[in-house]
């Protein structure tokens, strides 16, 4: 798989995209919380995960930076902990110096004047001025996985970022995901265009055949109705 091939092709698609193609393919969809937003609106990020558990110190973030790729995305579990932030601007101006992608913080970050003007795309769960004020001892896992949310990821996962939120895809199935991506974002433009047309969208995924339907079959779906005509709108 061709990391930087996806890197391309990820500028034409959202993560909405994406997280429907994980549906349709039986994937599970790992979405961080709603809460995490990126500190700059518009803000895109696309990588492998470079994880690190925090415990205190920017150590940990040092020695991941280290030792990830350039594209890679920092994902720093912070326990999603708000009495806290756990980066600021140098670590955010050390990741990209060293070529990394983004940062994804399950937790807080200050210094947001500064990241804003470092200019790497960061996604955060909001600011507080204080840094921690501990030092506890740092988990055997620190440098191999991070939590974010209800999900854990490593660098067998690929962060995804934009405006709507983030989203983990196993690098596994990368290619298989973009594929359907965008034969979803194929069918959804084409959609909108016929809409801007004057064809209504009830008319174009047959909405009052589907309704004399599930007069006949009440446990019909919706979405059913929608693979059998090749209609994007849910997954």
């Amino acid at each position: 798989m061709d990391l930087d091939d996806l890197r391309r092709r990820r500028a034409t698609l959202t993560t909405a995209h994406l997280a429907d193609a994980c549906l349709r393919a039986g994937v599970p969809v790992r979405c961080g919380p709603a809460a995490l937003r990126p500190v700059v609106p518009g803000g895109q990020l696309f990588g492998r995960v470079a994880p690190a558990r925090h415990a205190g110190s920017v150590d940990v973030f040092l020695e991941a930076i280290d030792g990830a790729r350039q594209g890679a995305v920092l994902v720093v579990d912070n326990a999603g902990r708000v009495d806290e932030s756990c980066v600021g601007d140098l670590v955010v101006l050390e990741a990209a110096a060293a070529g990394l992608a983004g940062v994804v913080i399950w937790g807080l970050h200050r210094d947001t004047a500064d990241i804003r003007a470092v200019g790497l795309p960061v996604f955060s769960l909001g600011a507080v001025p204080t840094g921690p004020q501990r030092l506890d001892p740092r988990a055997a896992s620190a440098l191999t996985s991070a939590t974010v949310g209800e999900w854990t990821v490593d660098a067998g996962d690929l962060a995804v970022a934009d405006d709507d939120g983030v989203l983990f895809l196993p690098v596994s199935r990368a290619g298989e995901l973009f594929e359907v991506a965008e034969s979803i974002r194929g069918t959804e433009r084409r959609q909108a265009d016929r809409i801007r047309a004057g064809v209504p969208l009830r008319e174009q995924v047959g909405f009052a055949a589907f309704l004399a339907a599930r007069t006949g079959d009440p446990a019909l779906t919706f979405r059913e109705h929608l693979r059998a005509i090749g209609g994007a709108i849910e997954e």
